[in-house]
């Protein structure tokens, strides 16, 4: 059969085979993943008229989707153009022409199946949906979802509509108001996906076997709708919204609240809530709170492209941490959880087996199956002895921040490691020409400063002393990268960066409770600016004795008649011991009532100005090299409001 003519196009390809079968496959050239730009979808809405002239003359027997790239099927809308389309008319119209082009690939009379592969997220899931069948590879690195919520939006292609046809409105909303990504069985299990296959390779037998069958994927069943049917539909709503009022307020991040709103109004009709979405899609998009998370989503992306990259690029298979406490077994166990050999070094069995029970803790968490499990734990190996150092990749060292104690260990270390290892210390605060002077190499140690607690934080200082050249920094920011960690680099100098810009917010806010203020009150009025959890709460988080240790390696030494320094003295440091400004209770502090207050957020605003002082003279003085970095560093370390953008960008905003 000769090749079909279609019109041309930069990011598409189509083949129709002695079959019928046509074969469409995105591609967009010079990318790594595949995105949904306005070019991009105007080419498919060419495609998609052939298509419907094809069909119409009988030689179309159904169309597959499929990707040319191994990254995946495609990763969503292009936001690279989102800044573009500030006019809401020019918003409107684009989001018209999508909706029409979806309802035309769903209206085509003969079968179009999607075989997915690696990412299929946002607007790429919902091409996805409004195909008639999906095929999905069930292996790891297969991911669909929603994830708007995180750039301030919802699905905007039609996909809040569809997926709750597809999956029911209780896992459809859940997905959407989360920004979950879903494993490939999982979104089979909800009704997403309808076949599952075990390498990318059977895609294409699938996607035939599927259009020569004519198959097509069924609704959520009466039951799982019931949930949207009458009544009924406002209490999920009010459900939904005291969930999401449990991790994010209406002020700060409306888009859950607006998706709520219109799944309240038009739930039980799922081509009403699909309709619906422009209308309250378009001020999302256009608020601030979407604009600086879309600045943090680009800044992520831009820690990412640090590192040793091509041929050159580091391999690491093997750590050894020195130090089994808080810090250093978290490190060690996050390593192995990444899939690295790790040894974890300490002075007995003793202080080792704690972090070895916690890190079995964490393999449960996040791994699925018991294999998985039982080969995370078996790559984490207590070695008392050291004899992991010799094999090493990478050395850290996480013990008490004491600079004698650090140079003996990395005296030792110089002595015993292979050439080209990696040492780094996880020193908080100390510089570390103070450490490595005494090395026969200075150049060779690094920081690699990690937070507490480091399964969830993902900021790693990558810090650069007087003796480190490029080339070391380098190899320090690619391995925290290997790790799933976001590396930002930063100048030695005492604090670094972020327990630089911490320390003044959270002894602020210690000498206000030491004045007689309610810890509590200062807590809540932290949260209400934006923060994650108030400085109080934060610093028996960090631990009282952590804290001390900074501040005074920041020149800000604890009052000896202080309640901070009676703490300490009490042995009562924070949450590790159970009790420091607040009473523990099973990893959560105690709180009181919180008294009222004029304006909350206002005075978490005060609180907040010495962190978004010390972070603008950080940069001045060249700890980090630009206020972006300085903003997602800040972010990432502290958990500053990332609907503010950054302290930095908060200020220009006249926000902080």
């Amino acid at each position: 059969m000769a090749q079909v003519q279609m019109p041309p196009s930069r990011a598409w390809k189509f083949h129709l085979d002695f079959e019928g079968i046509g074969w469409l496959t995105i591609d967009v050239p010079d990318a790594p993943v595949n995105t949904l730009s306005r070019e991009t979808l105007a080419e498919l809405n060419g495609i998609v008229t052939a298509l419907e002239d094809m069909q119409q003359s009988g030689e179309l027997k159904g169309v597959a989707l499929l990707s040319g790239k191994e990254s995946g099927f495609i990763a969503g809308a292009d936001i690279t153009e989102f800044d573009e389309m500030g006019d809401p008319g020019v918003l409107r119209a684009a989001l018209d022409r999508a909706h029409a082009l979806f309802d035309r690939i769903e209206a085509l009379k003969v079968p179009v199946v999607a075989g997915i592969h690696g990412f299929c997220l946002g607007g790429g899931f919902e091409l996805a949906l409004a195909c008639h069948y999906r095929v999905a590879v069930n292996d790891d690195k297969t991911r669909l979802g929603f994830p708007e919520v995180n750039l301030g939006m919802f699905p905007g292609f039609g996909g809040s509509g569809r997926s709750i046809r597809q999956a029911g409105p209780v896992d459809a909303m859940q997905i959407m108001l989360t920004g979950k990504l879903l494993r490939a069985s999982q979104a089979r299990r909800m009704g997403l996906v309808d076949k599952l296959v075990r390498v990318r390779d059977t895609l294409r037998w699938e996607a035939r076997k599927a259009i020569l069958q004519g198959r097509k994927s069924a609704v959520a069943p009466l039951a799982k709708r019931a949930m949207a049917l009458g009544p009924l539909r406002g209490y999920v709503a009010n459900k939904m919204r005291a969930e999401a009022g449990k991790k994010a307020s209406l002020e700060h991040y409306p888009a859950p609240y607006s998706l709520i709103d219109l799944f309240e109004a038009h739930g039980n009709d799922w081509r009403a809530m699909k309709e619906g979405e422009a209308e309250r899609f378009i001020p999302l998009m256009n608020s601030d709170t979407s604009k600086n998370l879309r600045r943090v989503f680009f800044l992520s992306e831009g820690l990412k492209k640090q590192g040793v990259r091509g041929k050159d690029k580091a391999v690491f298979r093997r750590v050894h941490v020195i130090g089994a406490g808080v810090m250093g077994g978290d490190i060690a166990a996050w390593c192995a959880l990444r899939g690295m050999g790790v040894t974890l070094q300490d002075l007995d069995m003793e202080r080792i087996k704690p972090a070895l029970d916690r890190a079995k803790s964490l393999f449960k968490k996040r791994l699925r199956t018991k294999t998985e499990i039982d080969n995370a734990v078996a790559r984490l190996e207590a070695d008392v002895t050291g004899k992991g150092l010799a094999r090493a990749d990478v050395v850290i060292e996480a013990v008490v921040e004491n600079l004698e104690v650090k140079r003996k260990i990395f005296a030792d270390a110089e002595l015993k490691t292979k050439p080209g290892a990696i040492l780094a210390t996880n020193t908080s605060s100390i510089e570390l020409e103070r450490i490595a002077e005494n090395l026969t190499a200075p150049g060779r140690l690094i920081g690699l400063h990690f937070f507490n607690p480091v399964a969830q934080l993902p900021l790693v200082e990558v810090i650069r002393s007087r003796f480190n050249a490029d080339a070391d920094i380098a190899r320090g920011a690619s391995f925290a990268l290997a790790i799933g960690k976001s590396p930002v680099v930063v100048k030695s100098a005492p604090g670094f960066l972020v327990n630089r810009v911490l320390m003044p917010y959270m002894l602020g806010a210690v000498q206000r409770v030491e004045a007689g203020a309610n810890k509590e009150q200062i807590d809540a009025a932290a949260v209400a600016f934006g923060m994650p959890m108030g400085p109080i709460e934060l610093m028996d988080t960090v631990g009282l004795d952590v804290g001390k240790s900074v501040a005074e390696e920041l020149g800000n030494p604890v009052p000896a008649n202080s309640q901070f320094a009676k703490l300490i003295a009490d042995k009562k440091l924070g949450r590790k011991t159970g009790q420091g400004f607040y009473t523990w209770t099973n990893g959560k502090a105690v709180k009181g009532e919180v008294p009222p207050h004029p304006d909350l957020a206002g005075l978490g605003r005060e609180l907040v100005q010495p962190l978004v002082n010390a972070t603008s003279v950080a940069v001045a003085e060249g700890v980090v090299a630009s206020d972006d970095l300085a903003d997602i560093g800040v972010i990432y370390g502290t958990g500053f409001a990332p609907f503010l953008g950054g302290p930095l960008q908060a200020r220009k905003d006249g926000r902080a």
